[in-house]
């Protein structure tokens, strides 16, 4: 949709390229991991705050971490659910409502000072509302923005690698310097883990921000985006909060209470 045919407020989503025979299935496993995300992530919050010994700092994090999972999942699943389902004319979002989810999606407030840029464009090229998205709908230039952009995340990005890699060498030299083989084996398996979920977390967002600059190559910026904004909220659930020993206990006496009762 090209600038004579911008209508006031109404916005155009894109849709997620999924077939006729596909689309079905690709519906059904969206759903039911919507539903694990929602129904782990706040199981977790709900036996962090039952339990008082799992009300420390380290699994108030977790809990901090679930609730920010179950809304950033909520505000970009719901959407493609809705979008399988319905017909391209019918995938319409109004502009107030799309600039409320790039800032839930982006939780940033850099981004209430770049909506306001003006606009000749009604299509986003995206199946959900984030920053760039909206960067494209403006008819100005944005080389200043994208210029910002990048070096705020080249800067942030840089920071949280360098942390990460220091404290990864500092486990593995103790580690190293320790003859425990328990205490080096758990070691080993949690930073492993963490370090999946990272590197996921990284590159699904390093694509999304990349592939914005390569049209053709819009199919796998969405589907980073799936995995950034969809997978990773489960596996966190799973890898912060299941793999826990004493919220595995405490799971375990709660369902044995319950089977008492």
């Amino acid at each position: 949709m090209e600038n004579g045919t911008f209508v006031g407020d109404i916005l155009i989503l894109e849709r997620l390229n999924v077939t006729s025979q596909s689309f079905i299935p690709a519906f059904i496993l969206l759903l039911l991991i919507y539903i694990f995300i929602l129904v782990s992530n706040i199981g977790l919050v709900v036996l962090i705050f039952r339990s008082k010994s799992l009300q420390q700092p380290m699994y108030l994090l977790v809990c901090n971490m679930s609730i920010n999972d179950v809304l950033g999942a909520t505000v970009i699943v719901p959407h493609f659910l809705r979008d399988l389902l319905i017909s391209d004319s019918e995938r319409y979002i109004h502009y107030i409502d799309c600039a409320v989810q790039a800032f839930c999606v982006h939780l940033h407030m850099v981004l209430l000072t770049r909506i306001r840029l003006s606009r000749c464009r009604s299509v986003i090229f995206n199946p959900f509302c984030d920053n760039a998205s909206l960067f494209k709908l403006s008819c100005e230039s944005i080389l200043i923005n994208n210029i910002y952009g990048l070096s705020y995340t080249a800067v942030v990005l840089g920071l949280s690698l360098g942390s990460v890699t220091l404290t990864y060498l500092r486990i593995a030299m103790v580690c190293l310097s320790s003859k425990n083989k328990a205490l080096n084996s758990k070691a080993l398996q949690t930073c492993s883990t963490h370090l999946v979920v990272y590197v996921i977390l990284v590159v699904s967002g390093l694509l999304s921000i990349i592939l914005h600059r390569f049209p053709l190559l819009a199919e796998l910026r969405k589907a980073a985006s799936v995995v950034g904004h969809v997978v990773l909220p489960a596996l966190n659930a799973v890898i912060y909060g299941m793999q826990n020993k004493e919220v595995r206990q405490r799971i375990k006496t709660l369902f044995h209470n319950n089977k008492v009762t």
